[in-house]
């Protein structure tokens, strides 16, 4: 095997093919050229929560057995000068567990942990959300979480810094964001990267109910159960290369952030009284994380991407229906939070989100366009971290529509005020608002 088929894009790709042999080789190959031990076995892991990323087991006669994971972003070696800084997670005080092995080589960026026997969170809260709302872990998971939101929050406050744009720009953040958003070389007013990509124009969504090209589903209107949205995923993507501009985003100063903390790289960690979260795979970690940025993937990640439709399509129970008339997507989802998730954006929205608002205010450092500003970042979760094309990747025709409507929930506001779940946790994190009503969200 050559040297440049040793790479963790080359164990990606096998793996979404599903040649899982040559995965195997690949990572056995990689982590004996950049760690110096040999390999026995390589175990892949298939949980649905890796879908730009690769994670498992391997076990060696002279280690004995790791967990590894690696974060595979296309283009990254041109961008990308540091990767996996989990010492500055550590040095601020967040709960990290830190990897025994490192390698941050571009193309090679790996990490190999001591294996543990507690599961990771996102196992633990759909647990939870499968038992409902009498789940006896329930408590325990939201209890968890909440002391993650308070603890993030306060780290926050504290490493907030004025941030220059070429600080901006260096963070890896942005690979989950603007990078997605754009061409190296292309038109800085023009969507490029995966936005071009996965809603070029020619492509055929058969969605249930309507079979559209890719210029008319960006083209259209959305009325989603019942509520009508003031602009198109086209505009959707437009305001996002504006708004996710890293040197714009650069005004409201940077923290200290794991940046990636979507529950599948949180650990569960449960004693006798209560239940604690530990971060892994600080793959998008830093010092200059945009203020704006740093919460958006735990955000949507952890609570507008369930139940099911983003991990697991294939078991998604909501069965949403679609309608063009007039130029307007006419859509009944079937979908809500589930109880589980809405606790989560409950908390979040009071313990974090709006104390790093006011913070941000009382600095004077939080625009004007901060609603529109977290709403592009929110949109872009959906959009641009895998296909929403059915047929071209996991997603079927009921969760890639299910996830296009939940996008324009994130990306554009209901004409009517408060009409979603989005508008209202944005409503209850406004920092001028005196009474903020956490409970409705």
């Amino acid at each position: 095997m050559t040297g440049e088929a040793i790479s963790v894009s080359a164990a990606l790709a096998a793996v979404r093919s599903g040649d899982i042999p040559q995965a195997r080789a690949v990572i056995a190959a990689l982590v004996e050229e950049e760690f110096g031990f040999s390999v026995q076995v390589v175990t892949i892991g298939v949980d649905g929560y890796s879908l730009n990323s690769v994670n498992g087991f391997i076990d060696s006669a002279q280690k004995g057995t790791s967990f590894f994971k690696f974060h595979h972003e296309e283009n990254e070696e041109t961008v990308l000068e540091e990767f996996y800084r989990g010492e500055i997670l550590r040095d601020a005080g967040y709960p990290i567990d830190m990897p025994v092995y490192v390698s941050r080589r571009p193309g090679r960026q790996i990490l190999l942990y001591r294996k543990r026997d507690t599961p990771k969170f996102a196992d633990v809260a759909r647990a939870v959300d499968a038992g409902g709302a009498s789940d006896p872990l329930r408590g325990v998971a939201i209890a968890a979480q909440e002391e993650l939101d308070t603890l993030t929050s306060s780290i926050y406050r504290d490493s907030w810094h004025a941030v220059t744009d070429a600080e901006s720009a260096g963070e890896p953040i942005h690979q989950l964001f603007y990078h997605r958003l754009t061409d190296a070389n292309g038109a800085p007013d023009k969507p490029g990267g995966r936005a071009a990509r996965f809603f070029r124009g020619d492509r055929v969504f058969n969605l249930p109910g309507a079979t559209l090209s890719g210029s008319d589903l960006c083209g259209l209107r959305w009325r989603i159960d019942g509520v009508d949205y003031d602009r198109t995923i086209a505009a959707c993507f437009h305001t996002s290369l504006r708004a996710l501009a890293p040197a714009h985003l650069a005004r409201s100063g940077g923290v200290v952030a794991h940046g990636g903390a979507h529950n599948a790289n949180v650990w569960f960690g449960a004693d006798a009284e209560q239940a604690h979260l530990c971060f892994f795979d600080p793959a998008f970690a830093g010092r200059h994380v945009p203020a704006l940025l740093a919460e958006i993937k735990a955000t949507f990640h952890n609570i507008f991407a369930h139940a099911d439709w983003l991990y697991h399509p294939d078991v998604l129970a909501a069965k949403p229906v679609m309608r063009v008339e007039n130029q307007t997507a006419i859509v009944e989802t079937g979908w809500s939070l589930t109880p589980l998730r809405r606790s989560f954006l409950q908390g979040k929205a009071k313990r974090l989100w709006r104390p790093l608002l006011g913070e941000l205010h009382e600095r004077g450092a939080l625009p004007e366009n901060w609603r529109e500003t977290i709403r592009c970042g929110l949109f872009c979760c959906p959009t641009l971290v895998l296909d929403l094309c059915p047929g071209a990747g996991r997603h079927t025709p009921h969760s890639a529509l299910l996830g296009l409507s939940i996008a324009v929930m994130c990306g554009a506001e209901p004409q009517a005020h408060g009409a979603d779940p989005v508008a209202r946790f944005l409503d209850a994190i406004d920092p001028l608002l005196t009474q903020p009503d956490f409970e409705t969200i």
